[in-house]
């Protein structure tokens, strides 16, 4: 006779007839009744009013009809809290029942009973049962206190159950460790600060010894145990990794994971040119192998996992490229997932094998598999730059298949492989221009207009393609009109003279009858910038472009090392960390990875070494302080085009004759757009606030004795916006002086005279004559050694004479350089930490507030400060007048004349330079 007659429906007044039944004298009948009780309950049925009549028959010795009536206490006992009461008296006598099995159930059954009410009386039995002779009611007691701990977190503190469970773990018994180090992490995930896992090499070596004799889920709960422990040096490292390394031949895959992960953790403190590393990496390829002969599901969660591991540690699986070779009846998501994991295994040694087998998976019949394969082809071709020709050979066959999403996919990836070699691979172009009527996707169409556009010179039509996509401007997706916009733009500055109605036509277009914000303003960017310098133009659209890098892909290394610490676990499969969707921030720690061997520690960190990044984490100081600003950021984050960056090619020099004096097409454009237009930024006006900065003394710059008796001294200022530089001339010989002319080589800023220079009288033997020449940023630019240096020619009636002088960064300083709260902590963030450099500025004796106005009459701001343990902490921007952000923290120690600068940039070369400005200011 099954059970399944409990479930069936019975007449009217059931609940009446189970009442009748649960109090009567026969055991049997008791405990049928019990049965169909719990069968109306599973089922959904209200039963809650039999709830006195159910805690009667606790009172039994038959351990089946005990758990059920346990079962039931569980799941009502939330909805009864009054009635549950009752049954307190019969867990505290189960507690001291002779069968272990009772004293078990009653402490798990206590447990599970979420009512606040009960919870105290429920302290006496636990804590005997944690002391229980039986390990099995000791392993349930402990899980016990972590389910109490969630009910009512001050109870069990003040009880001392923490205490007992620190304890369970030198218990004798493997499960009653492993339930105890359970327990003790859970609640220590709801409690970051509290450090209750206190693990020393003593208890890692007790946790170790029950490692070899627990279940598995005990296994992986020590395991995960020891991946949280940093161990003092890397033998103790070693000594544990010898020990967890057998767990990688265990059959449950998630032991096999748990060991991975303490294992990659531990990884890091091991020397690489020890025996015992290589030893290691060979160890762990066989077990990640063993994982994808499981099932489709199984083999997914390896593989995401693999994916993470091969992008820390790719030397472990070189060797195993076959392993991810698809299988014909693999389900697509193992396909895709094994596809990212052969291209990150791709090396020189095995491309060949691994082009062959993309290609023919191109030809397979699941169109998702095919793309991600064709994909595949480019990112090989971008990664291992001998296989580049045969890769682009591969595409090219493809793309004669004539398969329509197959020859869309060649052209996106041949896009991205003319990106990383330039000038290499143009040949294919006349073939992509063959399909260019088959391509109806916006990534394909978007790739192919910036081919045609990146390289209009070598297209002879290339005006008639471009026309035909204009066509149905505004059909097109975001990302196609905005790549037409610049294709054009670019096509028209390397043939004004043919394309000047195309380019007014696609102007018009995307700013006048565009609702898209982002289509109207860089329409209005490129508006302007043609019609008031097609010259700067040129330079700008077609600047040379930064190669592109191997892997576009790779997960951001904190992220990544975040990952490795929760291998086996949800965030190891999504690629997220827990913050990102595990809602709140309990049970959320943010985990690294130990540091490397041979790194040196925090307290030994020598002059030489790269300082610490100063914005660490949105948690510290400074995005505490930034976070208090709850007004909306105004500002986007300000990047430099690559164009704008120190060491660009000359930005305004040499080919663009050909462009504004050979074409009259593109200054008669220019004056239509101007008129057209109108003043649309009105970038005329200037800030211009009279500041109060620091001007250097004049300093002699050209001797008599070089110059025939011209001598001249100066300085730079910069007053009210306007960068002026300051000369006297002094005549040393015995004839006059006339015709005074200057003239600037091309520097590092583009610096160059706003207008002639003003000498208006003849210049009499040992007469002196002071002279103000206003200055642009608008020259011809080229990087100079160093980055200061201006290389100065004055002619006059007698001569033309050279000199150089060196001009402080802080002329370059504009007046709208303060950043928003917000933008600084973003922009800090998304510099590379290789760009910070740190100085020590000496003997200064100011207070931060002092030094803070000295520094703003330089347009050197202040965005915020903080006080921390006496030390006050300046959080400082400052915008260059070709576009360069800089920013910086300086520290100042109360009673301590040395302040510390630490300065990051995109441009990296201009720190030294910000540092003199701030070192001269603070001293003057």
């Amino acid at each position: 006779m099954t059970d399944s007659k409990y479930f069936t429906t019975t007449k009217k007044g059931e609940i009446f007839e189970l009442k009748a039944e649960l109090n009567s004298d026969k055991k049997e009948k008791k405990k049928e009744a019990v049965k169909k009780v719990i069968a109306s309950m599973t089922v959904g049925k209200d039963v809650s009013a039999l709830f006195p009549d159910v805690v009667n028959c606790m009172q039994t010795d038959n351990l089946e009809l005990k758990k059920l009536v346990y079962l039931y206490l569980m799941n009502y006992a939330k909805s009864q809290p009054d009635m549950a009461i009752m049954a307190v008296n019969t867990f505290v006598k189960d507690c001291e029942d002779l069968n272990p099995l009772i004293r078990a159930l009653a402490v798990r059954t206590m447990g599970c009973i979420r009512v606040d009410k009960i919870t105290e009386y429920l302290c006496e039995p636990l804590r005997k049962c944690l002391k229980d002779e039986d390990p099995y009611v000791r392993k349930t007691a402990a899980v016990c206190v972590a389910k109490l701990h969630d009910i009512n977190a001050q109870l069990v503190e003040d009880q001392g159950f923490l205490d007992t469970l620190k304890d369970l773990i030198s218990d004798s018994n493997p499960m009653v460790v492993a339930n105890a180090v359970a327990a003790l992490s859970e609640i220590a995930e709801s409690h970051p600060n509290s450090n209750l896992l206190d693990l020393n090499p003593q208890t890692i070596n007790k946790l170790l010894t029950a490692l070899n004799e627990c279940t598995e889920w005990g296994q992986i709960f020590i395991l995960d145990c020891l991946a949280s422990y940093l161990p003092r040096d890397d033998r103790e490292s070693q000594s544990i990794c010898e020990r967890v390394t057998p767990r990688l031949s265990h059959a449950n895959s998630a032991v096999v994971l748990s060991a991975v992960k303490v294992l990659m953790k531990f990884m890091e403190m091991l020397p690489k040119d020890l025996d015992y590393y290589g030893t290691l990496l060979k160890k762990l390829a066989p077990p990640l192998v063993t994982l994808l002969s499981a099932e489709p599901e199984l083999q997914y969660v390896a593989l995401r996992n693999i994916n993470l591991i091969v992008q820390k540690r790719p030397e472990i699986l070189k060797h195993e490229m076959k392993v991810f070779f698809v299988k014909y009846n693999d389900p697509i998501y193992v396909k895709l997932e094994k596809l990212d994991i052969m291209i990150r295994l791709a090396s020189q040694a095995n491309i060949a094998q691994v082009l062959a087998e993309l290609k023919e998976y191109a030809t397979e019949v699941d169109v998702d598999f095919v793309r991600k394969a064709v994909r595949a082809i480019g990112r090989c071709a971008i990664k291992v730059e001998q296989s580049a020709e045969r890769c682009v050979s591969t595409l090219l066959d493809l793309i004669q298949t004539k398969v329509n999403y197959v020859v869309q996919e060649a052209i996106v990836v041949i896009k991205d492989i003319f990106r990383k070699y330039p000038n290499k691979y143009e040949s294919v172009i006349a073939t992509l221009c063959e399909n260019l009527d088959s391509l109806d996707e916006p990534e394909a169409r978007a790739a192919m207009i910036w081919i045609v556009g990146e390289y209009a010179e070598r297209i002879d039509n290339a005006d008639e393609l471009l026309e035909s996509f204009l066509e149905g401007f505004h059909d097109e997706s975001t990302q196609v009109q905005l790549q037409l916009l610049t294709a054009i733009v670019k096509l028209f500055l390397k043939k004004p003279t043919e394309t000047q109605e195309l380019v007014q036509q696609v102007l018009s277009l995307a700013t006048q009858d565009s609702d898209n914000p982002d289509l109207r303003d860089r329409g209005y960017i490129y508006w302007r910038l043609l019609s008031t310098d097609p010259v700067a133009a040129k330079e700008v659209v077609l600047a040379e472009k930064p190669l592109i890098s191997e892997e576009t892909d790779l997960i951001e290394p904190t992220l990544l090392e975040e990952l490795i610490c929760h291998i086996g676990t949800l965030a190891s499969v999504y690629h997220k960390p827990p913050s990102a969707f595990v809602e709140g921030s309990r049970g959320v720690q943010h985990k690294r990875l130990p540091p490397r061997a041979g790194s040196p520690d925090v307290g030994q960190s020598g002059p030489s070494e790269a300082p610490p990044a100063v914005i660490p984490s949105q948690g510290d100081l400074l995005g505490d302080l930034l976070n208090l600003d709850l007004a909306p950021p105004t500002a986007t984050v300000p990047s430099v085009q690559p164009s704008m960056q120190m060491g660009a090619m000359d930005l305004l020099g040499g080919g663009l004759d050909s462009l504004v004096c050979s074409s009259p097409a593109a200054s008669h454009f220019a004056t239509n757009v101007i008129s057209g237009l109108g003043d649309l930024f009105d970038l005329g006006g200037g800030v211009g606030m009279p500041t109060g900065s620091y001007v250097a003394p004049k300093t002699v710059w050209l001797l008599a004795m070089k110059a025939k008796g011209l001598e001249i001294s100066g300085t730079f200022a910069r007053r009210g916006g306007i960068i002026q530089m300051d000369l006297s001339l002094t005549n040393k010989a015995m004839s006059v002086m006339t015709d005074f002319a200057i003239q600037f080589n091309r520097n590092s800023f583009g610096l160059a005279p706003a207008g002639p220079l003003q000498v208006l009288t003849p210049l009499s033997p040992n007469q002196t004559i002071d002279v103000s020449l206003p200055l642009s940023t608008s020259g011809p630019v080229m990087k100079m050694e160093p980055l200061n240096n201006l290389q100065v020619a004055v002619k006059n009636n007698i001569d033309v004479f050279y000199f150089s002088c060196q001009y402080p960064l802080s002329l370059l300083f504009v007046e709208d350089g303060k950043m928003d709260r917000q933008v600084f902590l973003a922009t800090w963030k998304d510099i590379p930490n290789d760009n910070e450099a740190q100085f020590q500025i000496k003997d200064i004796h100011l207070n931060s507030d002092v030094a803070s106005n000295k520094l703003q009459g330089s347009n050197i701001f202040t965005i915020a400060k903080r006080t921390v343990e006496g030390q006050d902490m300046l959080y400082q921007s400052v915008k260059l007048t070709n576009g360069i952000w800089v920013l910086a923290e300086m520290r100042i120690q109360t009673g301590n004349p040395n302040y510390t600068l630490s300065i990051k940039c995109r441009a990296p070369e201009v720190c030294p330079f910000v540092y003199q400005c701030y070192e001269l200011v603070l001293k003057n």
